[in-house]
C-alpha cells in the first residue's frame, strides 16, 4: 500500500516504524515528518492542518490510506475532507474528534452512555472555579476544556495554584473542575470503525517531569506495556480489556454513532483504578504518546491490515490483535526547561551508539538535519526504546542507551517503569 502518515512527533515515527516491519513492503509518505523519520519514509511538503491540500495530495498521488496522528488536524476537519472523497483514512471527523477536543463534550458523551468518571464542573468564571474547587476538596483537578498539547491539566494540593491555572485559560473559554481519583492509572488503546472495536495492549505512560510523579505535567516522560500487576487485580490482562471494552469503549461508540457522529481511528482511553473500580480520566481521539511507542512495538498483527479495516469498516471481520510477550519500555530525553521554556536548537550526539544497544531503538520527536548533525527542535526530543524478555532487562537497555545520547542541559527520568521491574 501506498500510505500517508500526518505528524511530526515519535508517535509519528512509531507508527511508520510498525509499517515498515511488516511482511509486506509498503511506500510510506510522511507530513511534515522529522529528521528520524525522514531515514524512514519519504517527506512531502504539505500542510497536514489544510483538509484541501490533504485531500488533493492523496487524490492526486493515489495514496491508499491516511493515518492522522496528532489531534490537531482531527480537530481541523481533515478526516472529514478526506471521507468525501473517498480516500480511506485512520481517524476521526471533526465533530467526534471533539472527545479530545472539548473536555465537556467529552463528559456529556460519558454521562449519555452511562460510562463511570469523576464529578466534574464547568466552570465559566474565576468564581465558578474557587466554589468548584471548594465543593470538591484538595487534590484540586483543573482542566482546559480544548487542547492543550498535554500540558492543560494541573492536579495540586495548592488552591492558589489551581486558581491561577484556571486563569490562564478562561480566557478562551470555560475549564473543567473535577474530583480527584486516587488509583494507578492505565492507557488502553482501541481501534474502531465506528461500530466495532478491537483493543491493543494496556500500557501505562509517566505525565510528571520529574522522578517520583513529582514537578509539572508533561506531555509524558516514558511508558511501558504490558502490566503484568493487572493480573492480581482482574486475574489477567484478557479479563481487564474484556471489561473496559464492554463498560466503557463500545457504549462510547455507540452514543457517539447515535449522535450521528462515528468514530473511525483510535479510542485512546485514559483510565484509572480506584476502589470504586475502573473509571475514565479522559479521552483521546488518537494513538497517545509515549504509549505507542511501547504498544507498537510488540504488535504482531500487521498494523496496516488494522488500520485499514478501520477506515473501511471491516473490524468485525478481523481477529483481535495479537502482541509478543515481550516488554517494552521508553524513555523520553527532554530538553533543558522543558515543559515550560524548552532550549532548542542545541546538537545532539551518541545516537548511533544508543541504537547499538540490543533490543533498542529510536523513535525521534523532535529533531532537525543540520548538516550531518542533528538538533533538538523541542521540548521532547527523543524516545528511547528498549525491547526484552522482562521489565528489568528492559529497563536496563532503556537506560544504558539514553545515557550515551548528548544533549546539552537535557534531563529525562531515572525510574520508568521502576515498580513494576
Amino acid at each position: 500500500m501506498k500510505i500517508l502518515v500526518l505528524g511530526s512527533g515519535a508517535r509519528e515515527h512509531a507508527i511508520i516504524l510498525a509499517l515498515r516491519s511488516e511482511p509486506t513492503e509498503h511506500e510510506i509518505l510522511a507530513a511534515p515528518g522529522n529528521a528520524g523519520i525522514a531515514r524512514d519514509a519519504r517527506i512531502v511538503d504539505l500542510d497536514m492542518l489544510d483538509p484541501a491540500a490533504v485531500t488533493g495530495f492523496a487524490n492526486e498521488d493515489a495514496v491508499d490510506l491516511v493515518v492522522i496522528g496528532p489531534e490537531a488536524p482531527l480537530v481541523a476537519g481533515v478526516g472529514d475532507a478526506l471521507r468525501e472523497r473517498g480516500i480511506p483514512v485512520f481517524g476521526p471527523g471533526r465533530a467526534a474528534a471533539q472527545l479530545e477536543g472539548s473536555k465537556a463534550f467529552a463528559k456529556r458523551i460519558m454521562q449519555a452512555a452511562g460510562v463511570p468518571t469523576g464529578r466534574a464542573v464547568h466552570a465559566a468564571t474565576a468564581d465558578d472555579v474557587a466554589a468548584a474547587l471548594d465543593e470538591f476538596g484538595a487534590p484540586y483537578v483543573v482542566k482546559a476544556d480544548g487542547l492543550a498539547a498535554g500540558k492543560g491539566v494541573i492536579v495540586t494540593e495548592d488552591r492558589a495554584a489551581a486558581l491561577a491555572h484556571a486563569a490562564a485559560y478562561l480566557p478562551t473559554g470555560p475549564v473543567l473542575v473535577e474530583e480527584f481519583l486516587s488509583g494507578p492509572e492505565v492507557s488502553l488503546f482501541f481501534l474502531s470503525d465506528g461500530d466495532t472495536v478491537r483493543a491493543l495492549s494496556p500500557a501505562q505512560d509517566f505525565k510528571r517531569a520529574l522522578d517520583g510523579d513529582q514537578g509539572p505535567n508533561t506531555g509524558g516522560m516514558g511508558a511501558y506495556s504490558p502490566l503484568p500487576w493487572l493480573a492480581d487485580r482482574f486475574g489477567s490482562e484478557a479479563a481487564f480489556v474484556a471489561e473496559v471494552t464492554e463498560r466503557i469503549a463500545l457504549p462510547v461508540i455507540r452514543q457517539l454513532d447515535a449522535e450521528g457522529t462515528p468514530f473511525v481511528g483510535l479510542l485512546y482511553a485514559g483510565l484509572i483504578l480506584t476502589e470504586r473500580g475502573v473509571k475514565v480520566i479522559e479521552f483521546n481521539a488518537r494513538f497517545g504518546d509515549p504509549e505507542t511507542q511501547v504498544v507498537l512495538p510488540r504488535l504482531r498483527t500487521p498494523l496496516s491490515e488494522l488500520l485499514l479495516a478501520a477506515a473501511r469498516g471491516t473490524l468485525e471481520e478481523t481477529p483481535a490483535p495479537a502482541f509478543s510477550d515481550d516488554t517494552a519500555v521508553t524513555v523520553v530525553l527532554a530538553s533543558e526547561g522543558y515543559p515550560d521554556a524548552p532550549v532548542t536548537g542545541r546538537p545532539l550526539t551518541g545516537l548511533d551508539e544508543a541504537a547499538a544497544v540490543e533490543g533498542v531503538h529510536l523513535a525521534h520527536a523532535a529533531t532537525r538535519a543540520e548538516g550531518d548533525a542533528l538538533v533538538a527542535t523541542g521540548g521532547r526530543v527523543l524516545n528511547v526504546v528498549a525491547l526484552a524478555p522482562d521489565v528489568a532487562t528492559a529497563r536496563a537497555r532503556a537506560y544504558d542507551a539514553i545515557d550515551r545520547i548528548g544533549l546539552e542541559g537535557s534531563h529525562h527520568r531515572r525510574d520508568i517503569a521502576a515498580g513494576a521491574a
